[in-house]
């Protein structure tokens, strides 16, 4: 599951993840993002998300995932540099599977997810 408050980078990312063989389901409302992942939790293995979004963001987001069910790996995206730093001191105790740095390279994202697979 892909969520990003910036529909042309859902839209670009799933379409790479789909053409090579992930299925992909993108959304650009972290709240509604949330829901869809409690009604489908057992079919979404990772979410890719923004760190930051409107009405929540991706560490709010990613608490509430983790607390629904545990085992989901995460990649967060982000266009700044200093979110890791921020990420680890803000989220100490979650883990977090892996960074894409936007714009970043697609392929090396599907590398990273075929990994933690």
């Amino acid at each position: 599951m892909i969520v990003d408050d910036e529909i042309d980078i859902i839209n670009s990312v799933k379409r790479w993840l789909e053409a090579d063989g992930f299925k992909v389901h993108g959304i650009a409302d972290p709240l509604q993002a949330l829901e869809y992942f409690q009604n489908n939790s057992d079919d979404i293995d990772v979410v890719l998300s923004d760190i930051r979004m409107r009405k929540i963001d991706g560490r709010d987001l990613v608490k509430r995932i983790k607390t629904i069910r545990p085992e989901t790996k995460i990649i967060f995206m982000t266009a700044l540099e200093t979110d890791r730093l921020e990420l680890s001191e803000t989220l100490p105790s979650i883990k977090i599977d892996g960074f894409m740095t936007k714009p970043g390279s697609l392929q090396k994202l599907a590398n990273d997810l075929n990994k933690i697979e």
